[in-house]
């Protein structure tokens, strides 16, 4: 069911409530059937083990680092297109986040470069992992044109802990709660409308493959350790910078990704996302296992009223939202949602449905 244009993104909550029921009559029971983790979207290569624990990330700092040479590190860089320079160690201060390319947004407020004030010193910017943009990466939430009601809602689900990682190791999750703990109701506003403000735009391509380079995993993040494709994708997403130095060394927000999508997993996301997973045996019409994403996404998956956009985002990010909702570690009041939405996708749906979404062109 696609609701037309004329709705535009002002979805009354009780068509939401209808899309829920329809949900629930596509998708059968709302708990999900058990699923392999997928490991890959959390940047992780093991399982979780009984009684597993996010290991703190470090707080920012301007400290060198004893195994880089310290020249190096304080060495001046420069981008493409920007008159900034910046240093390793101004780029990895997320308590004064840098700033390339300063017409691209709105201008970054204290929050943005420094963080929640109550936090003091110890604090990280929301542009140091979410970048300037707001384009966020892979390990992180792509945060850039969410409707302001959606971003406070997540951010008050953060401050309840209502929204945790199905993953337990994965570091920035607690991070990212203690930073919305601490943040003031007119922070999480400033924030959400800061975000809310930058459009969503091209980000990350999308290529259907057989092998995919070898990757080390630092950070929750994919990084290529070699340029030719000679590993096996078996079924995963592989999501790494297109320019390694430049989007991780630099944190550019003018670079970004490659997803990696198993061979025909487009077409078949397509089908799961336009009609639900509908097939047609002997002439007849058989129910798909899930609902039209663009019933609330809208026509073109940009999102509706306060429901978020979708088109052109990480895959990753999709599929851990997918997968946490599915294992209950999502609870706010939006979950109810699309926990039945989820309830009946397999691993292999998961990720057919992010590499159809992640492949589309956000709309003007």
């Amino acid at each position: 069911m696609i609701y037309p244009r004329r709705f535009g993104r002002h979805l009354p909550r009780s068509l939401l409530s209808v899309a829920a029921g329809i949900a629930w009559g596509a998708a059968g029971e709302a708990h999900a059937a058990p699923q392999p983790e997928p490991l890959w979207a959390y940047g992780v290569s093991t399982p979780p083990k009984p009684g597993d624990k996010a290991v703190p990330q470090t707080p920012p700092s301007r400290k060198l680092r004893a195994n880089e040479d310290p020249a190096e590190q304080t060495k001046l860089r420069h981008v493409a297109g920007s008159t900034a320079a910046y240093s390793r160690v101004d780029v990895r201060d997320g308590s004064n986040v840098i700033d390339w390319f300063p017409g691209d947004h709105p201008p970054m407020t204290n929050l943005m470069r420094h963080g929640p004030a109550s936090l003091g010193a110890p604090s990280r910017g929301c542009a140091s992992c979410h970048l300037q943009n707001g384009k966020g990466r892979p390990e992180n939430a792509p945060v850039s044109g969410l409707p302001v009601a959606y971003f406070i809602r997540q951010m008050e689900d953060f401050q309840h802990d209502l929204r945790a990682s199905a993953d337990p190791r994965k570091p920035n999750t607690p991070t990212m709660t203690a930073l919305a703990k601490a943040m003031s109701a007119e922070e999480i506003r400033e924030s959400a409308e800061y975000f809310g403000a930058i459009k969503w735009t091209p980000w990350i391509r999308v290529v259907e493959t057989d092998l995919v380079p070898k990757t080390k995993i630092e950070g929750n993040l994919h990084l290529a350790i070699e340029e030719a494709r000679t590993e096996p994708i078996a079924g995963r997403i592989i999501e790494t910078p297109e320019d390694q130095e430049q989007a991780e060394g630099l944190r550019n927000p003018h670079s970004g990704f490659i997803a990696y999508v198993p061979v025909g997993s487009v077409k078949k996301g397509k089908n799961l996302v336009t009609t639900g997973g509908m097939t047609v045996v002997d002439g007849e019409i058989q129910p798909g296992k899930t609902l039209a994403c663009a019933t609330c996404h809208g026509p073109d998956l940009m999102g509706l009223a306060d429901v978020p956009g979708i088109a052109g985002r990480s895959p990753s990010y999709l599929v851990r939202q997918m997968y946490d909702l599915q294992q209950g570690t999502r609870k706010g009041p939006s979950a109810p949602l699309m926990q039945p939405v989820v309830a009946q996708l397999n691993g292999d749906d998961l990720v057919a449905i992010a590499a159809y979404v992640s492949s589309l062109a956000p709309t003007p």
